[in-house]
């Protein structure tokens, strides 16, 4: 298949299928409109799995087209209700921790990257609409309460998210309205004075039952295992579902959701003393001053119109608007300690504030139509995005002042007056993506997935004095096979490609061609136990080819030039019921190689084995009570200081262990304890700094459901 392929074959296409096609009615077809599981370019929920599952029935990761996890040809996770609730995996954070082929880089407090295959994750979805990033990090404290699963799709995921790197594709899938009446609460005690508390109520509006809503409401703070942070976050999340007719299903929802840090870390701890040593700081050591904060606060509204086309066709468009603002000060620390005598560290002050604005549009038709005396799958759409980024930094008197002593530890440094310089930023971004995806059922046993992803990305504006100026085309391939071996394994290949647009020069000051990534994966999948139990493994290739990389100065202005990285690696991914009582969900990841251009290790501080295994066990003697645990371990990682100075974090394990008694079929206890062995390890490698991971730390949680 050719790398460029212009839109006129997609169109001619469509008009092929309008113009000659026999569409068939799929009396058996799963109703279309239902908002779980339209609009999904990862993963989504068609019909309801168990309340205790870990796993999913099905999946839209291949072009929004309806398919169980053993027909995707893809590597896909589910973080099921089930596996958050047990484990109090309340934040985003712990939701990807869990997650098979995730390496969650906890940088700071309130700043968080992620990496997959070896590479940046960029993208994420809500309700399979995609939410471009701009800075490709994630800021604050997502809230979990919201969302009835989280879906992660490995690799490129380039039918329907042709930007971005070919990494992972992060999609929260939100919680709707109920058909009949449900109503939960929690509240939950734990280390550090953290309280929690969380309702959840779903009814009818009407008394047909065509209108209903749902409510989610959290509060969450804390203090910290860390000197003088203390976050606190509150949620509501309301939507509301109306059947406008027998066709047509309307919902609209909004969130809000706050995250206010008190003395969060901005940037983190220094690795490595003036003569090479390595620091040991303990676990609680922090940067951060006493006057510091850091505030986000977002809103985000969207709607959904599904209608019911008839003959098993339907439609469904989207709309999204985010609002998020942020407002902080901050102390950054930087330079080199001297072992034994303090000072070596220097002050850097900052206010600073920023607000983005993201609108979001997807239109998609499915359906299915006859050809050759066969069935088939059919998906397109449109989707159109627009974000607006404006920040300003106010820099603080007294930068480049040393902090002797332990001052650069103890919050003692005095609050300026931030009026030294400003700088700050003004941009734009614009994507338009027309998608094309058909499943052919080409025999029994072989089905093939094939589209194409056509897009335009451009931006526009400055970000401190440097131009965010960038604009490409292009049009991915997607193609993927799977054979049913037999009635439960089925092998699967596939290819996939994605590009990302970049505003950095050359030294003659032409920007660089777009980033390119791929991803070739094939493996073998299972549906065990009357598809109770999901097992795959797989063996990929991923590259990523032109990404900016500093080269040099002319005059003051840095110049870049493109290189290239490559991954390879396998994995086995596990979700689901091994036996009645027993849920498990574990994952292998193995990069063998991740190189580049020159064949030289890169990023080596993502880890090239991962393990993480998450599984409960319901007591056959004591139905009430279900135990469970959690094991995660990564392989060591190092990096490069310069000057022959190599940091290194060694391999390491976390154990986390659980207890839920029912004490009736409405009120139950939850006892959670993370890091049993009290591990002291640091969070990231990602950065030249970094901090400690949370000590060993317990949480209670009483809830009552109705």
């Amino acid at each position: 298949m050719p790398r460029h392929l212009p839109l006129r074959p997609m169109l001619l296409a469509l008009s092929l299928i309008y113009s000659g096609l026999s569409f068939a009615a799929d009396t058996d077809a799963p109703a279309p409109a239902d908002s779980t599981d339209t609009q999904m370019q990862t993963i989504t929920v068609s019909g309801t799995a168990t309340k205790d599952a870990y796993t999913a029935p099905s999946t839209k990761s291949a072009g929004k087209l309806d398919l169980s996890l053993r027909e995707t040809p893809q590597s896909v996770s589910v973080v099921t209700r089930a596996l958050m609730d047990d484990f109090k995996l309340d934040n985003i954070n712990a939701v990807l921790s869990t997650t098979t082929g995730v390496t969650v880089e906890r940088v700071e407090t309130s700043r968080t990257y992620y990496t997959s295959r070896g590479f940046d994750i960029v993208n994420f979805q809500y309700d399979g609409v995609g939410q471009p990033t701009t800075t490709g990090n994630i800021g604050g404290d997502l809230d979990t309460a919201l969302y009835e699963r989280i879906d992660v799709v490995r690799g490129a995921n380039g039918l329907m998210a042709s930007t971005g790197n070919p990494s992972a594709t992060v999609n929260f899938i939100r919680k709707r309205p109920t058909a009949t009446t449900q109503a939960s609460a929690s509240v939950t005690v734990g280390s550090w004075n953290h309280y929690r508390a969380e309702g959840d109520v779903s009814t009818k509006l009407n008394e047909s039952g065509s209108v209903a809503g749902r409510v989610v409401l959290v509060h969450d703070q804390a203090n910290s295992y860390i000197d003088r942070y203390s976050p606190k976050k509150d949620v509501a999340y309301a939507v509301v579902d109306a059947h406008l007719s027998n066709d047509t299903l309307l919902t609209v929802g909004h969130t809000y959701e706050t995250s206010h840090n008190k003395s969060p870390m901005w940037g983190a701890l220094p690795l490595y003393y003036t003569d090479g040593t390595p620091t040991n700081y303990d676990v609680s050591t922090s940067t951060s001053a006493s006057w510091g904060y850091w505030n986000i606060d977002t809103n985000s509204t969207f709607a959904e119109l599904n209608h019911k086309l008839g003959n098993g066709w339907a439609i469904q468009g989207t709309i999204n608007h985010i609002d998020s603002k942020a407002d902080s000060a901050l102390l950054y620390v930087y330079g080199t300690p001297v072992k034994d005598v303090g000072g070596g560290l220097y002050a850097y002050p900052s206010q600073y504030a920023s607000k983005q604005r993201q609108t979001l549009a997807d239109i998609s038709v499915d359906g299915k139509f006859n050809l050759g005396g066969r069935q088939h799958d059919l998906s397109f759409g449109y989707s159109w995005s627009r974000s607006r980024v404006s920040d300003l930094s106010l820099y603080g008197q007294g930068i480049g002042t040393e902090m002797l002593g332990q001052s650069a530890f103890d919050g003692t440094y005095p609050m300026p007056t931030f009026d030294a310089a400003t700088d700050g930023s003004s941009y734009e971004d614009y994507r338009n993506t027309l998608f094309l995806a058909a499943r052919f059922n080409l025999a029994d046993d072989w089905k093939l997935l094939t589209g194409l992803n056509s897009t335009r990305a451009r931006s526009s504006g400055e970000s401190y004095g440097t131009t965010k100026y960038k604009s490409a085309s292009k049009t991915t391939p997607y193609v993927g096979v799977v054979y049913d071996i037999n009635r439960d394994l089925s092998a699967y290949a596939s290819h996939t490609e994605i590009f990302n647009p970049q505003s950095e020069t050359d030294a003659n000051g032409v920007p660089l061609d777009p980033v390119e990534g791929k991803t070739t994966e094939a493996g073998l999948k299972a549906a065990l136990f009357n598809n109770k139990l999901n097992v795959s493994g797989a063996v990929f290739k991923t590259k990523q080819d032109n990404t900016a990389e500093q080269a040099g100065y002319v005059g003051a202005k840095a110049y870049y030039r493109g290189v290239n990285a490559e991954s390879q690696g396998f994995e086995f991914d596990s979700s689901g019921e091994l036996t009645k009582g027993w849920q498990a969900s574990a994952g292998f990841t193995r990069l063998t190689s991740l190189k580049g251009d020159q064949g030289q290790a890169v990023r080596t501080y993502v880890p090239r084995s991962t393990l993480r295994v998450n599984t409960t066990y319901q007591l056959p003697g004591v139905p009430q009570l279900k135990v469970g645990g959690t094991l995660a371990w990564q392989s060591e990682i190092w990096i490069d200081q310069g000057g022959g100075i190599k940091t290194t974090q060694e391999s390491y394990a976390t154990l986390g262990l659980m207890a839920h008694y029912e004490f009736n079929r409405n009120l139950s206890l939850n006892l959670n304890l993370n890091n049993v062995t009290d591990k002291k390890y640091l969070t990231s490698l990602y950065w030249t700094q970094s901090l400690y991971a949370a000590p060993r730390n317990g949480s209670a949680t009483l809830s009552w459901k109705y």
